[in-house]
């Protein structure tokens, strides 16, 4: 069992949170939730032991080990593939490199009798019993194993980590923490950048072997199917509840409505309390009694009402001007770049008002199309655009394409429509920078509200073809609510790429697949598209085995 017990953490005399106190147990999936700046990230480091709390601790049993994946990939550029996942044995290879420089040292020292030569056999034995406990391992047979679980080729195992798209580098990162089999697994966004197979994999694996887990995570489906135990961190303490995702969602609006009502009561009991002492302060006879009603206020303890959810703001898209009849055809369209043949004649048409989705693999070519459709890249074959289409466009880079010498406010301000004008404030809160937050310069922001930003401005402009590359990563649930619903209520024509299931359910009307050099158009919703790809799957293993 791990404790974290009463851990608090300040920042310039301000409480990010105070006292929290909960245990972790064998088989725990704890989902840690909460707004954004709640300091989910920040206690996630405090129990991998990367950051140190104001006050408090967590404790661990001696040999415990925590292995802690986080937001932004640490993996360097400067080895291989079966080099980086090698490094998940570096603790062990470390002792033992150590033994043997010490063994060295008795071999060729000759002062049999100092304290020195005594200090160094303690420290060989030390270091000789805990080596000589972990049980033998073919360290190079049980990275392969898990690389090629993972589902990298043996030929990938020489290339440089430098050549993998952050999907594939996070694989990298998980067999390292696969390969360590910790007792606690700690993921921070584990899914920004994962294809949706990858997602359904990482899924699998910790549901079936990691003994506990805690998980940051804005992909709700990811959320429920994994986790048991839910941990909201909010306005500085914890909420612990003993269930999924989805159920603690209803406890949580239960227990606002309950903490609303008790407020609502205890401020009709003050203003009671205020007009007795107003109406009778300057009468003798009641002296006692409005002192004790004074003493009563002082001395009373305010109901505290949790944050608001604002995701039931309705926020939508300007009217999409008229386009042509066919936004994008394309015809034997085919991507390389040198010898590396990305896709292969492509024809697809997407009309005028559809939702499609582009989904596979990372790697396969959906960032590619898109750059290809906004003239960025050359290709073989035929693109056109549609008549009169006016695109706006998320690019995963997005954010860092916003002028950092300006406020969030005159970010929008600058681009907003006159008639938008006076809701900005209402806006910028329901994709929440709010209060002194507005008057904040751009380059202050993390690379989440950065995105934020960025998606905010792409709101307010007049387009009729949309096109999304991975609009949801950084975003929290109630601002993806937000919006999924202006995306639902938008009526041009809309192309999202994205790995996030539960974002793409009910907004997408048709998939693109990329896999194999090709893609396939498949006329279904993505519920329909993954059963499908299932039974697909499992007819070809009946096919392999008979």
């Amino acid at each position: 069992m791990i404790s974290v017990d009463a851990v608090s953490v300040e920042f310039s005399g301000s409480a990010l949170f105070s006292n929290i106190t909960f245990n972790i147990n064998e088989n725990d999936r704890i989902a840690l939730m909460g707004k954004n700046g709640a300091g989910k990230s920040t206690l996630l480091k405090i129990i991998a032991g990367v950051n140190k709390p104001t006050r408090g601790k967590v404790s661990a049993p001696k040999d415990a080990v925590i292995a802690y994946l986080p937001q932004h990939l640490l993996t360097e550029d400067n080895a291989t593939v079966f080099e980086e996942a090698s490094k998940a044995f570096s603790k062990i290879l470390n002792m033992k490199k150590q033994m043997d420089e010490l063994n060295t040292q008795l071999e060729t020292r000759t002062d049999y009798e100092s304290d020195e030569y005594a200090k160094i056999i303690e420290q060989v034995s030390e270091l000789s019993e805990k080596y000589y406990s972990i049980e033998e391992i073919n360290f190079d047979a049980e990275v392969e194993k898990t690389l090629m679980g993972l589902g990298f080729l043996r030929s990938d195992f020489t290339r440089p980590t430098s050549e993998f798209s952050g999907g594939w580098r996070m694989r990298i990162e998980l067999a390292k923490i696969l390969l360590q089999k910790p007792d606690l697994i700690l993921l921070d966004e584990p899914t920004n950048h994962m294809d949706i197979e990858s997602i359904q994999w990482l899924e699998e694996f910790l549901i079936n072997n990691a003994k506990a887990v805690i998980v940051i995570s804005h992909d709700k489906t990811f959320v429920d199917n994994l986790t048991n135990r839910t941990i909201e961190v909010t306005m500085g303490r914890i909420y612990d509840y003993k269930t999924n995702y989805t159920h603690y969602l209803q406890l949580r609006k239960e227990r606002r409505e309950q903490q609303q009502k008790q407020f609502d009561d205890q401020q009709k009991q003050i203003a009671e309390i205020q007009e007795f002492i107003e109406r009778f302060k300057g009468t003798y006879s009641k002296t006692l009694q409005v002192q004790s009603r004074v003493k009563m206020l002082e001395k009373m303890e305010i109901v505290q009402v949790d944050e608001v959810d604002t995701s039931s703001l309705n926020l939508r898209f300007p009217p999409a001007p008229r386009s042509g009849n066919y936004p994008v055809i394309t015809d034997g369209l085919t991507k390389r770049y040198g010898n590396h043949l990305v896709f292969q004649d492509a024809t697809i048409t997407i009309n005028r008002g559809e939702k499609v989705a582009f989904v596979g693999k990372n790697g396969e070519g959906k960032s590619t199309l898109v750059k290809a459709i906004m003239g960025e890249i050359d290709y073989e074959g035929k693109l056109q655009l549609g008549h009169n289409s006016l695109i706006g466009y998320f690019a995963q880079n997005q954010a860092s394409l916003l002028d950092e010498s300006i406020s969030i406010y005159h970010t929008i301000e600058q681009i907003c429509p006159d008639d938008m004008r006076p809701q900005i404030k209402n806006i910028l809160g329901a994709f929440m920078f709010s209060g002194d937050d507005i008057d904040k310069k751009v380059k202050v922001l993390s690379g989440g509200e950065k995105t934020r930003l960025a998606m905010i401005r792409l709101l307010l402009q007049p387009v009729n073809l949309l096109i999304l590359d991975e609009p949801t990563n950084h975003l929290d649930i109630k601002t993806k609510d937000v919006l999924k619903e202006a995306l639902k209520a938008f009526d041009g024509t809309l192309i999202l790429v994205s790995h996030d299931r539960d974002f793409l359910d009910g907004l997408a009307n048709k998939v693109f697949e990329f896999g194999n050099k090709r893609i396939r158009e498949h006329f279904e919703d993505i519920n329909g598209f993954l059963r499908n790809k299932k039974m697909e799957n499992l007819r070809e293993i009946e096919r392999t085995k008979a």
